[in-house]
C-alpha cells in the first residue's frame, strides 16, 4: 500500500509538500556533524529530529517531507542520479515505487541486518524489512485502516457508529439527510482511494479465504471474478448511499483531514495515523477508530494491519555513520515511544513502553485476537499493480473505468512478475 496509503499502505503519509532546514538532498560538504533526511511522516518526524538534534549536540538533521505521491514519483530518480538524502522513508514489501524490495533490489540501500534491532523484530515484520534475506527496513510502527470518527459530532448528530453493513448503508443516508456526511474522502491523493477498498476486502476477501494471497502468488486465484470483486461493488454502494462528501475528486488529503477534524464530516476512513493529524486541526476533539463493517456479522470483521513506512540508508550516503546513529535512535525504545506516540502507531518492538491513544482501543484488540490481515499490496510482486488500482479507482469514481475493468487490469500487471 502507499499507506497506499494507503498502502500501499499503508502507510504514514502526508499531503502538501514542507521542509525544514536546508534541501534534504544538499550535499553536506563532507561534514559529519549533519544529516540529510527525507520522510512523509509529517507531523511526527519533526519531534523526532529534534530529540535527536538534543541527544547529539553539534548535529543537524536537514530534512524534508512531502506528500507520499510526490516522494514516490521522486525518491528513484534521486537514487539513481545519486542526489538521494542519507536516509529516506521506505515502505515495507514491495507495494510501491518506495517499498523494500523496489529499492533494495537494485542496490539502493544499506544493508542493516547488523544493527542490533533487526534481530528483534518479528518474523511477520522481518518478512517485510527484508529482501533477499537481508534487513534493509527500520520499521518501528504497526498500522492499521479502519473507521476513524469524531466523537463529538457522531453524539452531536444522534447517530451511532454502525456495527454491521446493513448499519453502514442507513447510517450514511441518515449522515447524509442531516447535511453531514458520515465520512471525509479525499482522493484527489490517489493513494487515499485505496483505503476504503482495503477496509472492506480485509473481511469481505480475506475472511472469507486467509489463503488468497497464496493462491493469488500460485496461479489459482485472480482479482477479477473474486471476492474482489465484491468489496469493489461495495466501496461503490458506499458511493452511492452518499457515505462521502460531494466530490472526492476534487478532495485532497489536507482537505478531508479538515472535514473530519472540524465535524464537517462524522468521520473518515483512514490509517491510525490519522487521528495525532486530526487533533492538531483539532487538539480538544476525541477520535475513535473502528473496524469497517463489510458485513452484517461482527464476528467475521477483519481490520488491515501491518507495519507502517520505516526508514532505509542510502548505500551511497555521504554519512553512513550519522545515518546509522538516526536510525539506532528510530528503533530505541525512548525514539520509538516517541515516533509512535506522535504519529499514534502502535510498537513493532515490545520494549518500546509506548502509551497507545485511547482512540486505538479496537485495532489494539484485534491486532492482539489475530484478526487482522496484511495491507494487501505489501506482496504482491511489483508496485504497478497497486499504481494500477490507484488509478483505476480514481476512473471509477469519475465513471472512466469499471471496477471489473480495474481488476482484469491489476491482473494483467500481477502476471508480469517481478
Amino acid at each position: 500500500m502507499k499507506k497506499s496509503i494507503p498502502v500501499g499502505l499503508a502507510a504514514v503519509l502526508l499531503t502538501a509538500a514542507c521542509s525544514s532546514g536546508t534541501n534534504a538532498n544538499s550535499d553536506s560538504g563532507g561534514d559529519n556533524k549533519t544529516l540529510t533526511l527525507a520522510s512523509v511522516d509529517q507531523g511526527s518526524i519533526e519531534d523526532v529530529v529534534k530529540a535527536f538534534e538534543a541527544a547529539n549536540p553539534g548535529v543537524k538533521v536537514n530534512f524534508t517531507t512531502s506528500g507520499a505521491d510526490q516522494y514516490q514519483a521522486q525518491i528513484r530518480t534521486q537514487l539513481s542520479s545519486g542526489t538521494a538524502p542519507d536516509v529516506m522513508t521506505v515502505w515495507p514489501g514491495n507495494g510501491n515505487p518506495g517499498a523494500t524490495y523496489v529499492l533494495a533490489k537494485p542496490g539502493y540501500l544499506l544493508d542493516l541486518s547488523d544493527q542490533p534491532w533487526a534481530a528483534k523484530l518479528p518474523d511477520s515484520f522481518k518478512s517485510v524489512a527484508q529482501y533477499d534475506g537481508k534487513t534493509y527496513n527500520a520499521l518501528f510502527g504497526l498500522n492499521g485502516i479502519g473507521a476513524v470518527y469524531n466523537d463529538d459530532a457522531l453524539a452531536k448528530s444522534g447517530l451511532k457508529a454502525p456495527t454491521t453493513w446493513s448499519q453502514l448503508l442507513t447510517f450514511c443516508r441518515d449522515a447524509a439527510a442531516k447535511g453531514t456526511p458520515a465520512y471525509a474522502l479525499g482522493i484527489q491523493d490517489n493513494w487515499v482511494t485505496q483505503l476504503v477498498l482495503y477496509g472492506l476486502a480485509a473481511t469481505v476477501v480475506f475472511g472469507q479465504d486467509r489463503d488468497f494471497n497464496t493462491k493469488l502468488a500460485g496461479g489459482q486465484a485472480t482479482f477479477a471474478g473474486s471476492a474482489w470483486t465484491q468489496a469493489m461493488a461495495k466501496y461503490q454502494d458506499m458511493s452511492k448511499a452518499g457515505c462521502f462528501q460531494e466530490n472526492p475528486l476534487g478532495t485532497s488529503y489536507e482537505a478531508s483531514q479538515t472535514l473530519a477534524a472540524t465535524g464537517r464530516t462524522l468521520g473518515i476512513v483512514q490509517g491510525n495515523w490519522i487521528i495525532s493529524l486530526l487533533k492538531g486541526k483539532n487538539p480538544s476533539g476525541k477520535f475513535t477508530m473502528t473496524a469497517l463493517p463489510a458485513t452484517d456479522d461482527p464476528a467475521t470483521f477483519l481490520m488491515p494491519a501491518a507495519a507502517g513506512a520505516g526508514y532505509g540508508v542510502n548505500a551511497k550516503a555521504k554519512n553512513k555513520e550519522l545515518a546509522l546513529e538516526f536510525i539506532t535512535f528510530v528503533m530505541s525504545p525512548a525514539g520509538m515511544k516517541l515516533f509512535n506516540e506522535k504519529q499514534g502507531s502502535l510498537p513493532t518492538l515490545p520494549d518500546a513502553g509506548t502509551t497507545v491513544d485511547p482512540g486505538l482501543t479496537e485495532l489494539t484488540t484485534f491486532v492482539r485476537e489475530n484478526r487482522t490481515v496484511p495491507f494487501m499490496d505489501q506482496l504482491w510482486p511489483n508496485a504497478k499493480v497497486q499504481q494500477t488500482m490507484l488509478s483505476g479507482l480514481q476512473e471509477v469514481f469519475s465513471n472512466q473505468a469499471t471496477a471489473d475493468a480495474v481488476l482484469k487490469d491489476m491482473d494483467a500487471e500481477y502476471k508480469k512478475g517481478e
